[in-house]
C-alpha cells in the first residue's frame, strides 16, 4: 500500500552518502534527483525512500514514533544494514536479532536522526 516514504534533511549530500550505501545493499539505486530531493528504489518495484531539504525552508525535525522499515532478503542482510548504517555516519538503536517469533530486526538512526530498520519476516 505504501509507494514511498520521504525523510527530511540538514544536508543532502551527507544523507545521500548514507541511503547510497543502503541502497546498493538492497540492490538498487537512485531513480530520482534534483538539487533539494534525491529518491532510490526502482521504479515500478517496492516502495522507494526519499530524502529532502524541506520545501518550506524550515530546518527538517525527527518525527517521534515514526520509523521506516527496509525489508531484508534474509538475517545476514539485516546484519549488513546495521553495520552499513553505522559505518556511514548512523547511530545505533538496537542490535540485530530477534525480536519475539518470526521476526528479526536491526534498529538505526540516519545521520539527520531519522529512525530506520532493517528487518526479516519468517513465512
Amino acid at each position: 500500500m505504501i509507494g514511498y516514504v520521504t525523510l527530511g534533511t540538514n544536508d543532502l549530500a551527507r544523507g545521500a552518502r548514507f541511503y547510497d550505501a543502503l541502497a546498493a545493499e538492497l540492490g538498487v539505486g537512485r531513480m530520482m534527483e534534483f538539487d533539494s530531493f534525491i529518491a532510490w528504489g526502482e521504479p515500478g518495484g517496492k516502495a522507494g525512500i526519499g530524502l529532502t531539504k524541506p520545501f518550506d525552508g524550515q530546518a527538517p525535525s525527527i518525527g517521534n514514533g515514526v520509523m521506516v522499515a527496509l525489508e531484508a532478503a534474509d538475517t545476514a542482510q539485516v546484519d549488513r544494514l546495521h553495520a552499513i548504517a553505522l559505518a556511514h555516519g548512523g547511530s545505533d538503536e538496537g542490535a540485530p536479532g530477534p525480536r519475539g517469533e518470526g521476526f528479526y530486526a536491526g534498529y538505526f538512526r540516519d545521520p539527520d536522526g531519522n529512525k530506520l530498520n532493517a528487518f526479516i519476516m519468517a513465512g
